[in-house]
C-alpha cells in the first residue's frame, strides 16, 4: 500500500511542476466571410495601382514615340554634278597621286617635332588673315574684320612671325573667311560639283573663291612671300602641312559609292554653313567645324 502511496505523490508532484510552464494560448474567432471580403477589396486595390502605372508609361511611351520617317523626309543624294565624267578622272587622279606621292611626303613631314609642325600651322594661319579682313570687309562685317587684323598684328609682332599664336591666348580665336563665304553672304549658289586636281572636291563657287583668294594674297603680298620661287616652296609646305592634318585616305571607306558619298557630304556641308551664314549671328569657326577661308 506504501509503495502505490508514494507513486501517486510522485506523479502529483511531477504535474504540479509542468504546470508552471503550461500556457493557454487563445485562437481569434474564424471569419472567414470578412477575411474573404477583405481578401477582395486588396485585391482590387491592386489591380487599380496597376493599371494606373500602366496607364502612365502608356503616355510617357506616347510622348517620347518618335514619327517614323518616310522617303520624302529623307535629303535628297541628288548633287548638281554636269562634269560627272570628269569629275570621276580627276578624283582617281588625286587618288592615285595621294598614295604615290602626296602621303609619303607627309609620311615624313609628321616624324618632325611637334612644336615645328605646330609653327608651321600658326604661320600660315596667320598668313591666311589679311584676305580675311578683305572679306569680312566685303561682307560688312567690320568687327570680325577688326578682329582678324589684331589677331594678324599680334601674331605676326609677339608671336614672331606668326610662329605662335599669342592672339588666342588673348581671347582672339581664330574666324577666318574667303571669297567663297563672301559669294554666299550675296546670295551666290554653291553652283556645280567640281573636283580640283591636287585639291580635292569643291564646287565652281569654292574654286573661283580660291582663285580671288589667291589674288588677294597676291596682291597684298605679305614680307614678299608671294613672289618668286619662295613663292612654290612655301605653297608646296602649306599643301603638306594641310594634308598632314587631314585624316582623310582615298578609299579606305571600301564602298563602291565612295565618290557619291563624298559627293553628296561636301556640297550638303557648305549648304548648311551657307545657311549658318546667313542667320542674324554667324557661327564661330569652331561651330562651323572648319574655316571657311582654309
Amino acid at each position: 500500500m506504501r509503495p502505490q502511496l508514494l507513486a501517486a505523490l510522485a506523479v502529483l508532484a511531477m504535474c504540479g511542476c509542468a504546470s508552471q510552464n503550461v500556457s493557454i494560448r487563445r485562437l481569434p474567432p474564424e471569419t472567414p466571410a470578412a477575411d474573404n471580403a477583405a481578401a477582395i477589396v486588396r485585391a482590387d486595390e491592386l489591380t487599380a495601382a496597376a493599371q494606373q502605372a500602366s496607364e502612365r508609361t502608356a503616355g510617357q511611351d506616347a510622348s517620347l514615340a518618335v514619327t517614323p520617317l518616310t522617303p520624302a523626309d529623307a535629303p535628297s543624294m541628288y548633287t548638281y554634278d554636269p562634269w560627272e565624267r570628269l569629275n570621276r578622272f580627276i578624283y582617281r587622279f588625286n587618288a592615285r597621286f595621294d598614295e604615290d606621292l602626296f602621303l609619303p611626303v607627309v609620311d615624313v613631314y609628321r616624324r618632325a617635332p611637334a612644336p615645328v609642325r605646330s609653327g608651321v600651322s600658326n604661320f600660315f594661319l596667320n598668313l591666311s588673315e589679311p584676305k580675311s579682313v578683305v572679306n569680312y570687309l566685303l561682307q560688312l562685317r567690320p568687327v570680325s574684320g577688326l578682329r582678324s587684323l589684331g589677331r594678324f598684328a599680334i601674331n605676326s609682332t609677339i608671336g614672331i612671325g606668326g610662329l605662335f599664336d599669342v592672339a588666342t591666348r588673348l581671347k582672339l580665336k581664330s574666324d577666318l573667311t574667303g571669297f567663297s563665304a563672301t559669294l554666299s553672304r550675296w546670295g551666290m549658289h554653291p553652283g556645280p560639283y567640281l573636283v580640283i586636281p591636287i585639291l580635292g572636291p569643291s564646287t565652281l563657287r569654292d574654286g573661283v573663291g580660291l582663285l580671288a583668294d589667291y589674288g588677294v594674297s597676291y596682291a597684298i603680298n605679305v614680307a614678299d612671300l608671294y613672289r618668286g620661287y619662295q613663292s612654290w616652296g612655301l605653297g608646296t609646305l602649306d599643301a603638306v602641312n594641310l594634308r598632314a592634318s587631314t585624316d582623310f585616305r582615298y578609299y579606305a571607306s571600301g564602298s563602291p559609292f565612295e565618290y557619291e558619298t563624298i559627293r553628296f557630304l561636301y556640297v550638303h556641308r557648305e549648304l548648311i554653313e551657307d545657311e549658318a551664314l546667313h542667320a542674324k549671328k554667324p557661327p564661330k569657326a569652331h561651330e562651323r567645324g572648319t574655316p571657311a577661308g582654309r
